[in-house]
């Protein structure tokens, strides 16, 4: 006989657990919103993305000084850093140009 809030295996009805929908969007491979394309994203998570995106230069700005004053061989190092610096810079452009709106009065 079964009771209320049981199924037909006699087990107690409950919501799937976080872990087992996390599983289902992984095995899609698709997300709401990821790094790549953030169109119709609220603003307050573009100003998270944008925070996290400037600290993430000012990181680099600080490593590059640091390796050019203490080892001035880590050449290539340092250029792959400026370059990823350069990068991060761009997409910080993009996605403020992205929060503003592009209006002409």
């Amino acid at each position: 006989m079964m009771s209320d809030g049981e199924d037909d295996n006699g087990k107690p009805d409950r919501p799937a657990p976080a872990a087992s929908l996390n599983g289902d969007l992984l095995s899609r491979k698709r997300f709401a919103a990821n790094d790549k394309d953030f169109d119709g994203a609220n603003d307050e998570a573009l100003a998270i993305r944008l925070a996290t995106l400037e600290q993430e230069h000012r990181d680099l700005d600080s490593a590059i000084t640091s390796l050019e004053l203490n080892s001035p061989y880590e050449r290539l190092t340092i250029a792959r850093l400026k370059k990823k610096k350069l990068a991060l810079k761009d997409l910080i452009q993009e996605i403020k140009d992205n929060m503003l709106p592009d209006i002409i009065a």
